[in-house]
């Protein structure tokens, strides 16, 4: 493949699904936490890593960045930011999940979502899971805006504005 190839066609086409896959995992995530706050605050209490006063805070709040991030990533609007939001949460979870398996806390699953069929037992796996996600979210950051496809990228084409210049 040609190198104009791969900068017009295959680095674009390799962001998108990279956002729209990672931006799922969380709209998917988040969804089941927002309808109920009460059993997710109660998995992050199981965690025993947050002070019991910011646990409800925390179960609130959480989910809707979460929704946020995902429906951004997936739009293309401040890509690079959710990108590092994303990713600093996938390390949060990955060192709270190391941490549990590390102490041997019987958690049952992560709670990472609420469906029965998407929750998992805890394991190295949901580590490597999200070491996984995580390295999806680096590509995400590292991909050149003026690579990107999305909202952003039009909105600022049609107002004539020139492309975010890559760092």
């Amino acid at each position: 493949m040609s190198r104009d190839f791969m900068r017009r066609w295959g680095i674009p086409s390799v962001d998108l699904l990279a956002r729209f896959y990672l931006g799922g995992v969380f709209l998917f995530a988040a969804w089941g936490k927002i309808l109920d706050p009460y059993e997710f605050a109660v998995n992050i209490a199981t965690y025993q890593v947050l002070p019991l006063e910011l646990v409800n805070l925390s179960a609130i709040v959480l989910p809707w960045i979460e929704l946020v991030a995902g429906v951004l990533l997936i739009l293309g609007v401040f890509t690079r930011a959710e990108s590092l939001l994303v990713n600093g949460m996938l390390l949060v979870f990955i060192a709270a999940i190391a941490s549990a398996l590390y102490r041997e806390l019987d958690l049952g699953t992560c709670g990472c979502f609420a469906s029965e069929e998407a929750a998992e037992d805890l394991s190295l796996m949901t580590v490597w899971r999200d070491v996984g996600w995580l390295a999806i979210g680096i590509v995400v950051t590292v991909v050149p805006e003026r690579m990107r496809w999305g909202i952003e990228r039009w909105w600022r084409a049609s107002r004539g504005c020139p492309p975010t210049p890559a760092p």
